[in-house]
């Protein structure tokens, strides 16, 4: 799409946007890691704020729904002293048939420095990313199937912080990568980092075909997929993205899917447990998992918000 330069670096090399981890460089993405590591001990304190963007108007543009990743990206923000300004889109002027340029054109002419943009349709971002002024940001917090870059990001911090080095790893992506965007930017992001074994386990009719091309092993077979790795990426059954028969009912995939305790042993007895969420219990993952040891589920949670404060940091300074 963008063959000449990538649309999210500024003529120094710098990141400008966050649309997508693919065609980030691995310095750049250790840059946003080591970042979000200083933003770790912030939201630690007792004071959980530093005034790195004070006076700054960050708009959060939903024009489709995500509580989770609106509020963290909304608690990010004030961290940083931020004014936050959020926007249901998909029920004020999207209604009365305003464009997605002429809402962003409108919210650009009142002083707006960053836009957090999350829509239905994959390119979205894009599109409003070319067509703002080179003083105002962009971030992609979820766009179609395309990418989900922050959530990539931050899955990555959680396995640095408990892996430590991503060259020696074997990791898991298991689920309905088809309609996933998050399982994008992780297989992006792990390449990227130099992960050496990546695999995605999932039915035939959940894999986008020739995903192989991406540099991932392919399983059909959970309990092979599973075999000896670090790492285990639960996704989402993404049901509100599905028209026709991708599954025979969510008690089958479970069976055959389903990340149990009997399933987890499979896999190295240090290896971690990730779920981008919100989680289907007793469809992707077993409760005694979610709620296990191995699981690191609510630390991502926590770690979102460090990601998402040091990537707004790194633009607004670029």
């Amino acid at each position: 799409m963008f063959l000449h330069k990538n649309p999210q670096l500024n003529k120094n090399g710098e990141l400008h946007h966050l649309l997508s981890i693919e065609g980030l460089p691995a310095d750049i993405l250790r840059q946003i890691l080591d970042t979000a590591e200083s933003f770790v001990g912030v939201t630690q304190r007792e004071v959980k704020k530093v005034p790195l963007l004070r006076g700054q108007a960050i708009f959060n543009l939903f024009f489709e729904p995500s509580t989770r990743t609106r509020t963290t990206f909304e608690i990010a923000a004030k961290r940083l002293s931020a004014d936050v300004i959020n926007l249901a889109i998909n029920v004020s002027s999207q209604s009365k048939g305003e464009s997605v340029l002429d809402t962003v054109a409108n919210l650009a002419a009142m002083q707006a420095d960053m836009f957090i943009v999350r829509h239905a349709q994959s390119g979205a971002p894009y599109l409003i990313a070319r067509h703002v002024s080179p003083d105002i940001h962009v971030i992609n917090a979820g766009d179609g199937r395309h990418a989900h870059p922050t959530q990539g990001l931050l899955d990555m911090f959680t396995v640095r912080r408990y892996k430590k080095d991503f060259t020696q790893l074997r990791v898991a992506i298991v689920g309905d990568v088809l309609h996933s965007r998050v399982a994008r930017s992780q297989i992006h992001a792990l390449t990227t980092l130099g992960v050496p074994e990546l695999r995605v386990i999932g039915p035939k009719t959940l894999l986008p075909s020739h995903v192989e091309d991406l540099g991932v092993r392919v399983y059909h077979d959970m309990s092979k997929g599973l075999k000896d790795v670090d790492v285990i990426m639960m996704l989402r059954l993404q049901n509100e993205r599905m028209q026709g028969a991708f599954l025979p009912s969510p008690q089958e995939f479970f069976k055959s899917y389903g990340l149990t305790a009997e399933k987890l042993a499979l896999a190295k007895p240090d290896a971690i447990v990730l779920h981008p969420g919100p989680m289907n219990r007793g469809v992707e993952i077993d409760s005694s998992v979610a709620d296990g040891k191995q699981s690191v589920i609510l630390p991502q949670v926590t770690f979102g918000i460090a990601i998402r404060m040091a990537v707004m940091s790194i633009l607004a300074g670029n």
